[in-house]
């Protein structure tokens, strides 16, 4: 496929896309160096193997999840001409979103609660691995959720057809692209002891 060729909307939308994709690997780098380090980390004599995560970081995926479903459902009734489900299940998705961060933060408490510190003399280096995941996964969930809102206020200004729709096509291939990363990290920190 010639990337050159074509009107200057195409290229224009398939460099935004590319961009997108760039922007996500680059993200995945940094989570499978921190994943990474978590491993070689696990070696250490002080590496605590009993942690059990919180019950709100499970419930948390469930909700992000779900969210993906919703914003799935908006870019269906948007690409049907169904403008008002549209806005009605980005909404969704953005009480969703923001549930989810509520719902982290109430992991944060749960884990503080038993005595589990970020830093401190009852931290451990495995806490630290915890807390540093979970909070820049939330900081990429705070960007999503910017996006969001922005594909918020496109489609309350009618900008998005049943032949225009990139703005909410790129918003939900990042926001689905962070369920994904959650339920790995969440797999990965309840399996990698």
């Amino acid at each position: 496929m010639d990337l050159t060729k074509g009107t200057e909307k195409e290229k224009r939308d398939r460099s935004k896309k590319m961009i997108l994709w760039f922007g996500m690997v680059s993200l995945l780098m940094g989570f499978a160096g921190w994943t990474s380090a978590y491993i070689v980390s696990s070696s250490r004599e002080d590496w605590v193997s009993s942690l059990a995560l919180p019950t709100s970081f499970y419930i948390s995926t469930v909700i992000i999840i779900t969210s993906s479903i919703t914003y799935i459902l908006a870019k269906k009734a948007v690409k049907e001409g169904n403008d008002k489900m549209g806005t009605t299940w980005l909404l969704g998705t953005l009480a969703l979103g923001i549930a989810f961060i509520l719902m982290q933060f109430n992991g944060f408490s749960q884990m503080v609660a038993r005595g589990y510190y970020f830093t401190g003399p009852t931290s451990t280096i495995k806490l630290s691995y915890v807390f540093l995941i979970a909070m820049v996964h939330i900081v990429h969930v705070v960007a999503g959720l910017i996006s969001l809102l922005v594909v918020l206020y496109n489609q309350y200004k009618g900008k998005y057809t049943r032949d225009e729709y990139l703005g909410i096509s790129l918003g939900a291939t990042f926001w689905h692209f962070l369920d994904l990363l959650w339920v790995y990290l969440l797999l990965f920190m309840t399996f990698v002891k």
